[in-house]
């Protein structure tokens, strides 16, 4: 909310606070895994993108999803492929708050939470991810043609969706959505802001607009509510307690609930061409650290009014190699297979990382 402190110095006085046992869990889990503290109305630092530039982005590999237990790759539903973790000596370069793959998994675009693009091509070896190539940042343009953190609290872009050219970003400290034509220059594409209903200016400005998925419209689509913008909350409860979502345009516009349960919020979404939506959500203690999880929405129980709720298909903590994940995708393979990759937003902060994981969607 406005009246938190910062998330910098909320992480200063709790880990003042912090009991042995907290620390010594932590410490036991991954001593570079960090959990994100509680997000405040902070700025964008100084090292904010200003123009587009390319940069240098180093990766190394993530030889196991659980340390404790390296050979073991089935995690749920899912099977580690791969992992990086991405640093750069680029100080914009952070905040990661979402990314959308191309259809072989390759070239990605991804969204700072400070308002700013990022752009480029994983590189596999053998199918694992190794490194990213013609990784370019870039801000995030207004309609005037200037960056949108020129505005008051217009940062926190935490959402993207794409329909064909067009790409979609949630911001959450406002709660409004922008949309841009890549086709007119790409990440140097002017935004617009796009009418949402009135229920969406009215979500918490902290825990806001945070997961964005457009449902593909067309001859050959026949997915329920085709050409729909479905937003979702991070946080904002309806009268029972559950997170209020939002379908956008599409046949059927309206409000409808996921069911929230063990005090999970939802951090991204993404759909599958099956039908079945996957919702990344998380939750943080000070005492046990970062927790995940990928719960399976079918797509065709969404409608105005609804509550759905659907079974956790993968679930992870500080013993596995995740930090504050926050974004997540999927793409089909040549061979058929369904592949998930997730991303976590490293808050600018030395205890957090920059993570790109990758699973595969076995069951």
């Amino acid at each position: 909310m406005s009246t938190h402190p910062s998330r910098r110095s909320v992480l200063g006085h709790a880990a003042a606070g912090f009991s042995t046992l907290a620390l010594s869990r932590l410490a036991r889990a991954q001593s570079a895994t960090a959990p994100p503290p509680p997000r405040g109305p902070v700025p964008p630092p100084e090292h904010s993108v200003t123009e587009p530039v390319s940069i240098e982005v180093n990766a190394r590999q993530i030889p196991s999803f659980e340390p404790r237990d390296r050979s073991r790759v089935r995690f749920g539903s899912l099977e580690f492929r791969s992992g990086l973790v991405l640093t750069s000596p680029y100080r914009g370069f952070g905040g990661l708050s979402a990314i959308r793959l191309d259809a072989g998994g390759e070239r990605f675009l991804a969204v700072s939470d400070q308002g700013g693009w990022f752009t480029g091509v994983i590189r596999y070896s053998g199918g694992k991810m190794v490194g990213l190539d013609d990784v370019e940042a870039a801000p995030v343009l207004g309609a005037e043609g200037r960056p949108i953190t020129e505005k008051r609290y217009w940062y926190d872009t935490e959402s993207l969706a794409r329909d064909g050219s067009f790409v979609y970003v949630g911001l959450e400290r406002v709660n409004q959505i922008m949309r841009f034509d890549f086709s007119r220059g790409g990440t140097r594409a002017r935004g617009e802001v796009i009418p949402t209903p009135p229920a969406v200016r009215k979500l918490p400005s902290n825990k806001g607009l945070e997961a964005l998925v457009f449902v593909p419209k067309g001859k050959d689509q026949t997915m329920p509510l085709a050409g729909t913008l479905i937003a979702f909350s991070e946080r904002g409860l309806d009268a029972d307690g559950n997170l209020v979502a939002f379908l956008i345009g599409g046949p059927t516009p309206g409000q409808f609930s996921v069911r929230r349960t063990e005090k999970f919020d939802i951090s991204d979404a993404t759909l599958l061409p099956s039908g079945e939506l996957l919702i990344l959500e998380r939750k943080f203690s000070w005492f046990t650290g970062i927790n995940i999880r990928i719960r399976a929405i079918p797509l065709k129980s969404i409608a105005p009014n609804a509550l759905v709720d659907g079974p956790s298909l993968f679930a992870a903590d500080l013993g596995h190699e995740i930090d504050n994940m926050e974004g997540i995708d999927a793409h089909v393979t040549p061979e058929g297979e369904t592949v998930l990759t997730l991303i976590s937003d490293d808050n600018f902060s030395l205890l957090q990382r920059t993570l790109l994981l990758q699973f595969a969607l076995v069951e």
